[in-house]
């Protein structure tokens, strides 16, 4: 299940869009940092839920523009997915994990400085995302939103608090 494919059709619920007027709202609402969103990729999904029956084209503009909107089916879709995405724990995977796996394969030294420079830019994402709180509300974005980079927030943080902490374990010889 993808979630750029629920996200458009939950964009598509409070009527019909073009494909930049779903980019453009899924970019206001910062989707491509806490939901993995390419955004040349809507084009093709929009396409295809049209195809698949859940999205009805409604005008071939000029210039491409292509305005969509949801099936009665498209409806459906949305709310089983939702349900889902609501009820279903999914591992979240992350590279870095895998990293962690192979974190013996590094001097102690070296692993060091790849620790720390990581949680700098933990710190760094962490600031960038609280600074975006709120922000986007000025521009039309629904509050809960924001829950979103707060999720993000808290769960950057809880990796800089493992990293810090890992950092005294290596240079104590208790890690690797």
């Amino acid at each position: 299940m993808s979630s750029t494919r629920i996200l458009i059709l939950g964009t598509l619920l409070d009527g019909p869009l073009h494909g930049y007027e779903v980019r453009r709202r899924l970019e206001l609402w910062g989707a491509s940092h806490w939901a993995n969103v390419a955004f040349g990729s809507i084009y093709h999904g929009l396409a295809k839920m049209a195809d698949e029956g859940l999205l009805t084209v409604i005008e071939q503009g000029k210039g491409g523009k292509t305005s969509y909107e949801l099936t009665e089916d498209g409806r459906m879709e949305f709310q089983r997915q939702l349900l889902t995405y609501w009820w279903e724990i999914r591992p979240i995977v992350d590279p870095f994990q895998v990293a962690l796996t192979f974190m013996n394969r590094l001097a102690p030294a070296d692993l060091v400085v790849a620790m720390e420079a990581r949680a700098e830019q933990l710190r760094a994402a962490i600031s960038m995302t609280e600074r975006a709180l709120g922000g986007k509300q000025a521009f039309g974005a629904p509050r809960h939103v924001d829950e979103c980079l707060r999720l993000n927030t808290a769960q950057l943080t809880a990796q800089l608090t493992w990293v810090n902490e890992a950092v005294g374990r290596v240079k104590n010889g208790e890690l690797p």
